[in-house]
């Protein structure tokens, strides 16, 4: 197959923005041939599989919701560094096991249109689906059960606490804990399963830097539209039919 990210690397100047390297095909047809063929399909979660940033869910449910949104935005942004962004909003929440189980019930993340049927028509093909956030996984977990995704699919940060329950720290070496991070787990997904190609699929910068090791990146604005992505893939989407619909299309002529 085509591969639609050859020796990719997102540079940034000294405004902020980031911008893709030479040599990566533009086409969109190329995208679309390996997202109709692709053997893994890895999703974003917060903002692109549910409509809300997890993170922001939990930082309002906890009191903190307005210094983390911003956190939350220079870090999909490519502002600043994920491992900082991820810290210093932790260091804001300081989420209890309580807490956070508390969360989840009151306020499950609400599945962005499309997506169930979009995660049911890959399974169906035999297309293996995959999580990878630089969200919680406490907070994952009951999205991926109802999307028939098993736990060993999802590929997100982990929070630890205390014997009494109270926030202790984040797991560092979670490769989704730092930029870069999703790159290096689509590598070790690559590696494990054996399989290609591989699409990641998301709204975020941290999405795009994982192409490659992944064959395609498709960026999804159907919950919140960011520039400096949809600069980075020649497929911007922003509705999850746009993607069923795909599946399905016969190849260019």
């Amino acid at each position: 197959h085509q591969k639609a990210c050859l020796h990719v690397s997102l540079t940034t100047d000294e405004s902020g923005m980031v911008h893709m390297a030479e040599g990566v095909p533009k086409t969109v047809e190329a995208v679309k041939q390996i997202w109709r063929t692709a053997a893994i399909v890895c999703f974003d979660v917060d903002s692109t599989v549910v409509s809300e940033e997890g993170i922001d869910v939990l930082a309002a449910h906890c009191g903190a919701g307005e210094a983390v949104a911003e956190w939350t935005n220079k870090a999909m942004g490519g502002g600043v560094p994920f491992e900082v962004a991820l810290e210093e909003r932790l260091k804001l929440i300081h989420p209890s096991k309580q807490q956070i189980a508390d969360c989840v019930a009151a306020h499950p993340l609400p599945f962005t249109p499309g997506v169930p049927e979009l995660v049911a028509a890959l399974h169906k093909r035999g297309t293996k689906v995959f999580l990878i956030s630089g969200g919680f996984r406490q907070m994952i977990a009951p999205v991926a059960k109802h999307l028939n995704i098993p736990e060993s699919n999802i590929i997100a940060n982990n929070i630890f606490f205390n014997e009494d329950g109270s926030y202790k720290t984040f797991d560092a070496e979670e490769p989704t804990s730092r930029s870069g991070g999703k790159a290096v787990a689509i590598a070790k997904v690559k590696a494990e399963h054996g399989l290609s190609p591989i699409v990641m699929v998301g709204d975020g910068a941290t999405d795009a830097e994982a192409c490659p090791p992944a064959d395609a990146f498709v960026g999804f604005g159907g919950v919140v539209v960011r520039e400096k992505v949809r600069a980075l893939t020649p497929w911007y989407v922003t509705s999850m039919a746009d993607l069923h619909a795909e599946l399905e299309a016969e190849p260019a002529q």
